[in-house]
């Protein structure tokens, strides 16, 4: 007999309470906390670099060494990213709440790594090594993008459930 198929509910909160406290408690939460915003940071500045060598064909060094940075510092976020996904909710990559952003994230990495294969293996030139860049850039922002509308999603959830946890024990009183 076939088993219904379990649909994600859209209300589910992204952390049971286990999941939550080991989250609070794991020194590798702030550590995403700083690398995040850090590895924005870095983007940004070779994001600039890389527009402006593709604009005026002036910079190619400073845009390339921001660009190995910027791939540099994705390859410790999901590293420890990884570690904090397996000590809050006990795998590796692809815990329930964050399956399709990991699933992007490999193509992150995909692209991040293929820019360092023919940045060393000399395998493009500096224009097409620059426009892979921006193509893994282009999936970077989609990624971060999910990331932050999934963390938005769950602080609106967890507001709800004190707002909805408050009303009920003003009623009971």
């Amino acid at each position: 007999m076939r088993q219904p198929v379990k649909r994600h509910d859209s209300h589910q909160p992204l952390y049971t309470p286990e999941e939550r406290a080991r989250r609070d408690q794991t020194p590798w939460t702030l550590v995403q906390g700083v690398l995040a915003p850090l590895q924005f940071l870095v983007f940004l500045v070779s994001l600039v670099l890389v527009v402006r060598y593709l604009a005026t064909d002036v910079g190619e060094a400073a845009a390339t060494v921001s660009i190995v940075i910027k791939t540099l510092i994705l390859y410790l976020i999901m590293i420890t990213g990884s570690i904090w996904e397996k000590v809050v909710f006990g795998k590796y990559l692809f815990a329930r709440p964050f399956f399709w952003e990991d699933v992007f994230s490999m193509l992150v990495l995909a692209l991040h790594t293929a820019y360092l294969i023919v940045l060393f293996g000399g395998f493009m030139d500096v224009r097409g090594q620059m426009l892979l860049a921006l193509a893994a850039y282009a999936a970077y922002v989609i990624n971060a993008t999910q990331f932050l509308l999934k963390l938005r999603a769950a602080r609106l959830s967890a507001e709800r459930a004190a707002a909805a946890e408050t009303a009920s024990v003003g009623v009971s009183k």
